[in-house]
């Protein structure tokens, strides 16, 4: 067995993860870009994946949630020829309702993601998706979400819980306390997500989404905030206080944290599982 691994991508207020599992498929967790609200690093997740990675097609994309911070790298789907084969998201979000108060300049991104929804039948083969371990390597992802909150978009987001060789990584989309509040009533969300050890923190880590009860539960090792540098209402220093903390390698040493932010830390390269029964996690920033 080999190793998943795992890129953070700074994108500033957004959120973009890259997953490569033990069998060489490529997956993607939402399409957020650099320069989103900062006018800063413009550089598009997708084309380095592209152009320095070597990859041809994206097997699976997650979008966690229609808003433009998960979605603006979108169009280079088809610039760059990736894809995807199966693509999974939210489907009670009214399409109609997405396009109100969208500007000229961003309805290219969202008639994309409209076109894209229409392109896959829901939910896709079990055979295409993740459903089956034996697709991807022996990763085990399960998925949840609140699709009754429709006044939120955010709450609309699908949670993922990926368990390989014993390492566990949460990724929530930007699902708030609303939700958070109802998937906590759930046995099997509650036993999935119990000792992680990698939680990105949902909603960039603003105070709306920090449910105290569900970090507890999660007691992740550390916890990951994808966000730049126009940070309002965070709950960091929560996550920190309530991550059980590790040792991250930072210019060839080993640095003990209890949170990484992509703000203060740029992109993070994260490798676990290592085909025995000791549990392996590295996690780098450079």
């Amino acid at each position: 067995m080999g190793k998943v691994k795992m890129r953070v991508w700074d994108v500033k207020h957004g959120n973009a993860i890259y997953v490569r599992t033990p069998n060489n498929k490529h997956l993607v967790f939402d399409l957020g870009v650099g320069d989103y609200s900062e006018g800063m690093d413009g550089r598009s997740p997708l084309e380095t994946l592209k152009n320095h990675y070597g990859i041809d097609k994206i097997d699976y994309l997650m979008i966690t949630h229609p808003h433009k911070d998960h979605i603006k790298d979108i169009l280079n789907l088809d610039k760059l020829k990736l894809g995807p084969k199966t693509l999974h998201r939210p489907k009670s979000v009214d399409l109609d309702k997405l396009l109100e108060n969208v500007s000229t300049a961003d309805r290219p991104l969202f008639d994309r993601y409209i076109k894209l929804d229409k392109t896959f039948v829901y939910p896709a083969s079990s055979t295409n998706t993740t459903s089956n371990p034996e697709n991807y390597g022996g990763v085990i992802f399960k998925h949840f979400s609140t699709p009754s909150l429709i006044d939120n978009i955010n709450n609309l987001s699908i949670v993922t819980i990926m368990k390989y060789e014993g390492i566990k990584v949460i990724i929530p989309g930007d699902n708030e306390c609303k939700s958070l509040d109802e998937l906590m009533t759930k046995a099997d969300f509650r036993a999935a997500v119990k000792d992680c050890d990698i939680l990105i923190a949902p909603h960039h880590g603003r105070q709306s989404a920090y449910h105290s009860e569900f970090v507890k539960l999660a007691n992740p090792r550390i916890t990951i905030v994808s966000d730049g540098s126009i940070c309002d209402t965070s709950a960091n220093s929560a996550y920190s206080t309530n991550s059980r903390g590790l040792n991250v390698r930072y210019k060839g040493h080993l640095i003990p944290r209890k949170m990484l932010t992509t703000n203060s830390d740029g992109e993070i390269y994260i490798d676990f599982g290592a085909g025995n029964a000791n549990s392996y996690l590295k996690i780098e920033i450079k």
